[in-house]
């Protein structure tokens, strides 16, 4: 699929500007083992780049200060002026990458222009983040065509930062983080507060990962990720208030929050009650793989998913449905909601030998429930951002 997705972007190019590429990159999304909406809140998450990619074919353009893009899976171009400031514009894809643009304008470095044809595999609305690919894929392309001397720590934050001021969702940073520093068959346990990471092993011997696509992403996304982050703050306001000396998020017990309900109110009080114990179940989670633990590793994605339906009210009837039935089925172990919620996919752990039933027995459920042809992914844990040639590549 890689390489008829390299084959397919370079065919774009060659179709839309007459010439042939000279750089091939491939930005991969991302799954997240466990640790959902804690990236902003201070916690640990579990992240992992999977072998999904945006493709990016370029050619630099040494005697022009204009940067044209087109994006084969919407068949559409958008251009803009190097020298010039950037503000959104009605094409939404291009945000995302004029936003990164403009980060790095305002890190007062400069770029020349550029031929950019892309496109992807992975699936869009699903929840495994397109959009951190497209952000940290260009900045990854600017920083190695114009030597920014970026990081990839600011990399990823010049992603998110696009994703704040130009497409207006206020994303927290482990999309991003796991789509530049993604390495093959690893997880990362990032701190979403100090960027401190740590790799662990992620093959678990029998079992495979397996995502299930609702194929429904409902409206509220937006409006509801950034109500839910007013909820949080507004009992992180009351918490601070009333214990000063604790410095993170994190640092609370749910025994402080408790002495908090009644000024912060049921609704902060059950939120910040999700991300307290989502936080403790990272940590669990990652001694419950460095152990080879599966089954251990299961139920804490189960309850994981139960806390983002009942608690934190991110998901929707499809998405419970599907976990729902899914837990019922011989060799699953874990099944919950991954993402931002509001459709999307679950994230399945399921042993090898079990997949093929497992994945029929719960398609046709679906589809007799919703008339919904679900997707099906499985999915390897790959690397992160990397510039492509020809069989072999090079990543920084």
């Amino acid at each position: 699929m890689r390489k008829k997705l390299i084959e397919d972007t370079k065919a774009a190019f060659r179709k839309t500007f007459h010439s042939e590429p000279e750089y091939l990159f491939l930005a991969p999304g991302r799954i997240n083992i466990i640790g959902e909406h804690v990236d902003y809140n201070d916690g640990f998450v579990l992240p992992a780049a999977i072998d999904k990619y945006i493709c990016f074919a370029v050619k630099k353009q040494e005697d022009s200060d204009t940067s044209t893009f087109f994006a084969q899976d919407f068949d559409q171009f958008f251009s803009f002026n190097t020298n010039e400031k950037q503000v959104p514009v009605d094409q939404q894809w291009a945000n995302y990458l004029l936003g990164v643009f403009n980060a790095i304008q305002e890190n007062g470095k400069s770029t020349g222009g550029l031929q950019v044809a892309f496109s992807s595999t992975i699936p869009m609305g699903s929840g495994l983040s397109s959009s951190a690919a497209l952000e940290c894929g260009f900045a990854y392309i600017l920083n190695t065509l114009f030597d920014l001397g970026l990081s990839n720590s600011e990399m990823a934050l010049i992603g998110q930062k696009s994703e704040h001021t130009f497409v207006g969702v206020n994303c927290g940073i482990m999309d991003q983080f796991a789509s530049v520093f993604g390495k093959e068959n690893k997880v990362i346990m990032l701190d979403c507060n100090s960027l401190d990471y740590q790799y662990y092993d992620a093959e678990l011997d029998g079992y495979a990962w397996v995502l299930f696509d609702s194929c429904v992403k409902h409206t509220h996304l937006t409006s509801g990720y950034n109500d839910r982050r007013k909820d949080v703050d507004r009992g992180k306001e009351v918490l601070w208030k009333k214990f000063p000396q604790v410095h993170k998020f994190r640092d609370f017990t749910l025994e402080k929050l408790e002495e908090c309900r009644d000024e912060m109110g049921d609704i902060p009080y059950i939120r910040c009650s999700y991300l307290l114990k989502e936080i403790r179940r990272v940590e669990q989670a990652v001694q419950a793989l460095s152990e080879n633990r599966p089954e251990e590793l299961g139920r804490l994605m189960n309850e994981t998913h139960d806390g983002l339906s009942r608690e934190y009210e991110v998901s929707c009837e499809e998405i419970d449905f599907l976990v729902e039935e899914t837990l019922k089925e011989e060799g699953v172990l874990g099944s919950r909601m991954m993402g931002g919620g509001f459709g999307g996919c679950s994230i399945n752990l399921i042993e090898k030998d079990q997949v093929e039933r497992v994945v029929e027995a719960i398609s046709k459920k679906y589809k007799d429930r919703f008339n919904i042809p679900m997707n099906i992914y499985s999915v390897k844990i790959s690397d992160g951002i990397h510039e492509y040639m020809s069989d072999e590549y090079i990543q920084s």
